[in-house]
């Protein structure tokens, strides 16, 4: 019995041993050691070897404490937050500072339940701890917490003060953060600078003036602060008058009243600004790339790109991103080709560009070829490879590799999901991606309400409106376009009229063409065409695009309103000489009425004016591979059977049907 225990014991003491080394990749060490010749002692923590090298640390003096302390810190500076709590907890003795050092360490890793927990536990404060307390709290936005702390302190400091005013104004809270202004003793220029940018933050920028005109020494930091709170107010004159009058000016000064002047326009000051630079880093050559980019001057973005003498990724890609902006896709895939390091926003862009500009399958093909370079996607990668997707194949292909990645909660990539998977005709799969979303933003309501609407499931489309509700959620202006869409393709007349109405009565947004497009189809499809008309003739100038008219000629078109077609379509080519629709709406409704001189005429019309009618299309997935069909078109390799199976079986029974 007795040998069977030591036997266990000394396997036990084997496994946790060799266990140890095994964690610390230590199999060299293992290997050499005598199996078996001596029991496991477990490794010493740093406070031990520090005792081990002062044998008489018994007799704890100020000095060893005040070196314990130390160690805590350099352990927080390194990242080591376990070891230094060790140290702590392992010192015989523990003064004030020691409590203050652990709980500075906490707070600069952003632990502030530990660091709470520690503080509450302190045998006596000081101002260190108080101090550092009120700065995490008032960081946070605890700062009714933070100001019981600052109320009880005996004696406090200026960062103390600074941090508690920064916490209001941070949290809009202005009079406080006034108040304590007023109140606080002494100020220093850190303190000056806080409330600067703090008035300025809040739209409040004379009174950031004040402040700025009463510090007594201002340095470049201040003359900067004030310079970017008129940039970022829009009075770049205010701040350029500002810039000439600057003592002394770095780097960062020069960037901002640069990007300021980008930003307003002014392209030819910037120019000036960044060739009377007396030096230049990667940031200001970026930010003229960027900013003559987007002000629509690609060409001389170019060129300063190419002078650039070294170029980071940020400004490789804010020009490959102003070539996708411009539709200069190929373009941009040429530099892209040429950058060294691409990064996850290089790709992400290209990847964006080719779906916004048609180009999916190249989408895809970029999608890949990152994942061959072994950069892992994010949910912006993911969300433009959705959105990519054509097909339902190749859409459940994403949707795996969404699960498998763990974006499975993202709430907006699933927004693109329930939107993707509608588009291509699974509704199911949109409700059911939907109901799977933990948290659903106003954005993830409005895509399954557009998937209900574009189904003609007008009833569930309300139903869902009415969760929205009930959830907290407040719709925007494309949520009305989903509700009034799904009652003009359910006929709900009454119900559209109030949504309308309920826009600006009850939500405070102001309709737009498209919500106006919808209103009057609906009136339209319920027979009210003198109402459709009135809500025409009364919307605001500027929201009546062809699209309303659009609406309103189909409604006449319906009702056989042909006099009235006739002058609507004459202002909708007016307005747009190129909008085939028009004339095929007008052509039908003569169509319809048995005027076939007029509907001759309308044809007559569109040819001498070279306006072409766009051709339907359809288009269809089998067995992985997308099948595009256009009217009339005879070009697929499988026409024939095609024809035969419409001819011989499709068009009896859909006879039959009618």
């Amino acid at each position: 019995m007795y040998k069977t225990r030591s036997l266990i014991k000394l396997s036990h003491s084997f496994i946790v041993w060799s266990s140890h080394y095994l964690l610390n990749n230590d199999y060299g060490r293992i290997l050499r050691r005598p199996f078996l010749s001596r029991t496991y002692s477990k490794p010493k923590s740093p406070i031990q070897k520090h005792i081990q090298s002062k044998p008489h640390l018994e007799s704890t003096t100020r000095q060893s404490i005040c070196s314990f302390n130390k160690m805590i810190m350099t352990l927080g500076r390194q990242g080591k937050v376990i070891e230094a709590r060790k140290v702590f907890d392992e010192m015989p003795r523990r003064d004030v500072v020691s409590y203050a050092s652990m709980i500075t360490v906490y707070l600069k890793h952003k632990d502030l339940p530990k660091a709470e927990r520690l503080f509450y536990s302190m045998p006596e404060r000081n101002v260190v701890s108080d101090s550092a307390m009120v700065h995490a709290y008032a960081k946070v936005g605890r700062l009714d917490e933070a100001r019981r702390i600052f109320e009880r302190m005996p004696d406090r400091n200026v960062y103390a003060w600074t941090s508690l005013i920064s916490g209001y104004f941070q949290n809009r809270r202005v009079d406080e953060a006034r108040k304590l202004l007023q109140e606080m003793p002494e100020k220093n220029v850190v303190t000056w600078t806080t409330a600067m940018v703090g008035f300025a933050q809040n739209g409040l920028i004379t009174e950031a003036r004040r402040i700025f005109d009463q510090i007594p020494q201002k340095n470049v930091i201040v003359w900067t602060a004030m310079i970017k709170a008129y940039v970022e107010d829009s009075q770049v004159d205010q701040a350029l008058e500002l810039f000439d009058k600057m003592p002394e000016r770095n780097l960062y000064s020069w960037n901002v009243m640069i990007q300021g002047c980008l930003h307003d326009n002014r392209v030819n000051k910037a120019l000036e600004l960044f060739n009377a630079m007396p030096w230049k880093n990667a940031v200001s050559w970026t930010t003229i790339v960027t900013g003559l980019a987007r002000n629509g001057l690609i060409e001389l973005a170019r060129e300063y790109f190419d002078q650039m003498p070294n170029k980071d990724p940020a400004a490789w890609n804010a020009m490959i991103t102003a070539y996708v902006d411009e539709g200069l896709v190929s373009t941009a895939n040429e530099l892209f080709d040429l950058m060294p390091n691409k990064d996850i926003v290089s790709w992400n862009v290209m990847i964006d560009g080719y779906a916004k500009s048609g180009l999916e399958g190249e989408a895809l093909k970029c999608f890949i070829l990152m994942l061959r370079s072994g950069l892992r996607p994010n949910q912006t990668t993911l969300t433009s490879v959705v959105t990519s997707c054509v097909g339902i194949l190749e859409l459940l292909q994403a949707h795996v590799l969404v699960l498998l990645l763990g974006f499975d909660q993202d709430t907006s990539l699933n927004n693109a999901l329930v939107t993707m998977y509608s588009r291509c005709g699974d509704i199911n799969s949109s409700l059911i991606t939907f109901e799977n979303l933990k948290v659903k933003d106003v954005v993830s309501w409005t895509a399954m309400i557009l998937a209900y609407a574009n189904h003609g499931l007008g009833n569930q489309a309300l139903q869902a409106f009415a969760q929205m509700l009930r959830s907290g959620n407040k719709p925007d202006e494309i949520t009305f376009v989903g509700l009034l869409s799904a009652c003009s393709h359910a006929g709900l007349v009454k119900k559209g009229r109030k949504f309308f109405e309920s826009m600006r009565h009850a939500y405070g947004l102001k309709p737009r063409a498209e919500h106006y497009c919808c209103l009057v189809d609906i009136l339209g499809r319920g027979k009210l065409v003198d109402e459709a008309m009135k809500v025409v003739h009364e919307m605001p100038p500027e929201e009546c695009d062809g699209a309303v008219l659009g609406a309103l000629l189909g409604a006449c078109k319906l009702h056989g309103d042909v006099g009235v077609a006739n002058q609507i379509c004459d202002e909708i080519v007016e307005r747009e000489p190129g909008n085939s629709g028009a004339y095929v709406l007008m052509a039908n409704a003569y169509a319809a009425s048995g005027r076939w001189g007029d509907f001759a005429q309308v044809r007559k019309k569109m040819k001498e004016r070279n306006v072409k009618k766009v051709p339907g299309i359809s288009e269809i997935e089998v067995n992985g591979k997308n099948h595009i069909f256009f009217v009339g078109d005879k070009s697929h390799p499988e026409k024939k059977e095609i024809y035969i199976l419409l001819k011989d079986n499709l068009l009896p029974l859909m006879q039959e049907m009618i």
